[in-house]
C-alpha cells in the first residue's frame, strides 16, 4: 500500500480570488512505513502573497521570485503521487488548490481525485475526538509529537508531522525503512531489534481507520 502525506502553502485562502500554491510537500509511506522518499518544491505564484499568509508560513515574493512555475513541476508532481492514497489534513483545501492550478494550464490534466484516493485526517480526527480541537497543532500535542519548531508552517515539515500523526491515530508504528532496510525505529524514536533478513517477516493485520473510528464512536456513545 503506497500512501503520500501531502501539504501545501498558498498565497491566500480562496482560489476564487486567484490565490496560488507556493509550496508543495509530500512524504511517502509504503505499507505504513516512512520510506524517506519525498517531493518538495517552492513555486513562484506570479502574484502578491497576502500579509496574513506570510505571517503563517514566512514565505515572501522576494524568496519565490526565482522559483519554478507550477507548470514546470506538474509532471514530476503527478508522477510522484499518481495511484497513491493521499493523506491530507483538511483535504478540500489542498485538493481544491491543486485542481485549480492544473485547471489553469493549457494541457488538460486529470483531477487529483481521478488520480488518487484521498484520506482526510481532519474528518477522521473529528470522528475519533468529537467536540475537541483537531487541528494539526492539537494532534501533535496529543501524541507528543510537538518537538519540531513550527514557528512558521512549511509544507514539507507539516507533511512529515502529518505522517506521524496519521500513524499514531490509526494505531501504527512510525518507522523509517531506507534502502538498507536493516533497522527500524519505534514510536519514541528508539532503535529496536534488527530484522533477520533470512527469516520472513510476520504478517501483521492492523485495524483500519474505519474500524478505529467505529470503535471510538461505540465507547463515546
Amino acid at each position: 500500500m503506497r500512501q503520500i502525506a501531502l501539504d501545501t502553502e498558498t498565497t491566500g485562502i480562496e482560489t476564487s480570488e486567484g490565490h496560488r500554491i507556493i509550496e508543495i510537500g509530500c512524504v511517502e509511506l509504503i505499507d505504513r512505513k516512512l520510506t524517506g522518499n519525498t517531493f518538495h518544491v517552492y513555486l513562484n505564484p506570479q502574484r502578491e502573497i497576502d500579509a496574513d499568509a506570510v505571517r503563517v508560513h514566512g514565505l515572501t515574493n522576494e524568496f519565490l521570485n526565482d522559483k519554478p512555475l507550477f507548470k514546470q513541476v506538474v509532471d514530476d508532481f503527478i508522477q510522484f503521487v499518481d495511484g497513491a492514497e493521499l493523506i491530507i489534513h483538511n483535504a478540500p483545501f489542498d485538493v481544491g488548490f491543486l485542481n485549480y492550478e492544473m485547471g489553469l494550464l493549457k494541457k488538460q490534466y486529470p483531477t487529483i481525485n481521478a488520480m488518487c484516493s484521498v484520506l482526510d485526517t481532519l474528518v477522521l480526527a473529528r470522528k475519533m475526538r468529537p467536540g475537541q480541537k483537531n487541528n494539526l497543532d492539537a494532534l501533535t500535542k496529543l501524541y507528543n509529537l510537538d518537538s519540531r519548531d513550527r514557528t512558521f508552517h512549511g509544507a514539507l515539515l507539516d507533511s512529515e508531522i502529518l505522517a506521524d500523526v496519521y500513524l499514531h491515530m490509526t494505531g501504527g508504528q512510525t518507522s523509517l525503512s531506507l534502502a538498507s532496510g536493516s533497522e527500524e525505529t519505534s514510536d519514541d524514536g528508539l532503535e529496536v531489534i534488527k530484522k533477520l533478513k533470512s527469516k520472513p517477516a510476520l504478517k501483521i493485520i492492523r485495524a483500519t481507520a474505519d474500524d478505529i473510528a467505529k470503535q471510538s464512536a461505540i465507547f463515546e456513545g
